[in-house]
């Protein structure tokens, strides 16, 4: 957990005008130290190896929270695992590996949905999940 992540986290709590708390600003700052999205328990080890350690229930409602004020993004994995990733702007695509379990952000594809709705209907949010192998698993 690097410094300036920490720094940005609290700074973007603030600039909402929210508390910061240390639970927050340590869960958030993981997330934008992450190379790819985080399950509940990779994101506990990490505060952990950093002498941050949390309950689950405080980590669980923290990052509900940081989901709620759009300071993070929840994805499921093919595994039904949920990962959790520091929002990047606007919404994106994600890639799920099904050799590896990994997901990724793919914030360069921005999804562009034209989508007709029965009457009645109001659509506040489209997700595009893509499966297949990562580079890694690629043959």
């Amino acid at each position: 957990m690097t410094e300036s992540a920490q720094h940005r986290a609290e700074a973007a709590i603030a600039e909402l005008g929210e508390r910061v708390t240390a639970a927050r600003r340590l869960t958030l700052g993981v997330l934008l130290d992450a190379e790819q999205p985080l399950s509940h328990v990779e994101i506990e080890a990490t505060l952990a190896r950093n002498d941050a350690r949390m309950d689950r229930v405080t980590l669980y409602r923290v990052l509900d929270w940081l989901v709620s004020r759009r300071l993070a993004h929840k994805i499921e994995g093919h595994d039904r695992v949920w990962r959790f990733s520091a929002a990047a702007g606007d919404s994106h695509a994600h890639f799920s590996c099904t050799r590896c379990g990994g997901v990724y952000c793919l914030a360069e594809i921005k999804p562009v949905f034209a989508v007709s709705l029965p009457p009645g209907f109001r659509s506040s949010e489209a997700t595009l999940s893509l499966k297949g192998l990562c580079p890694t698993c690629s043959p």
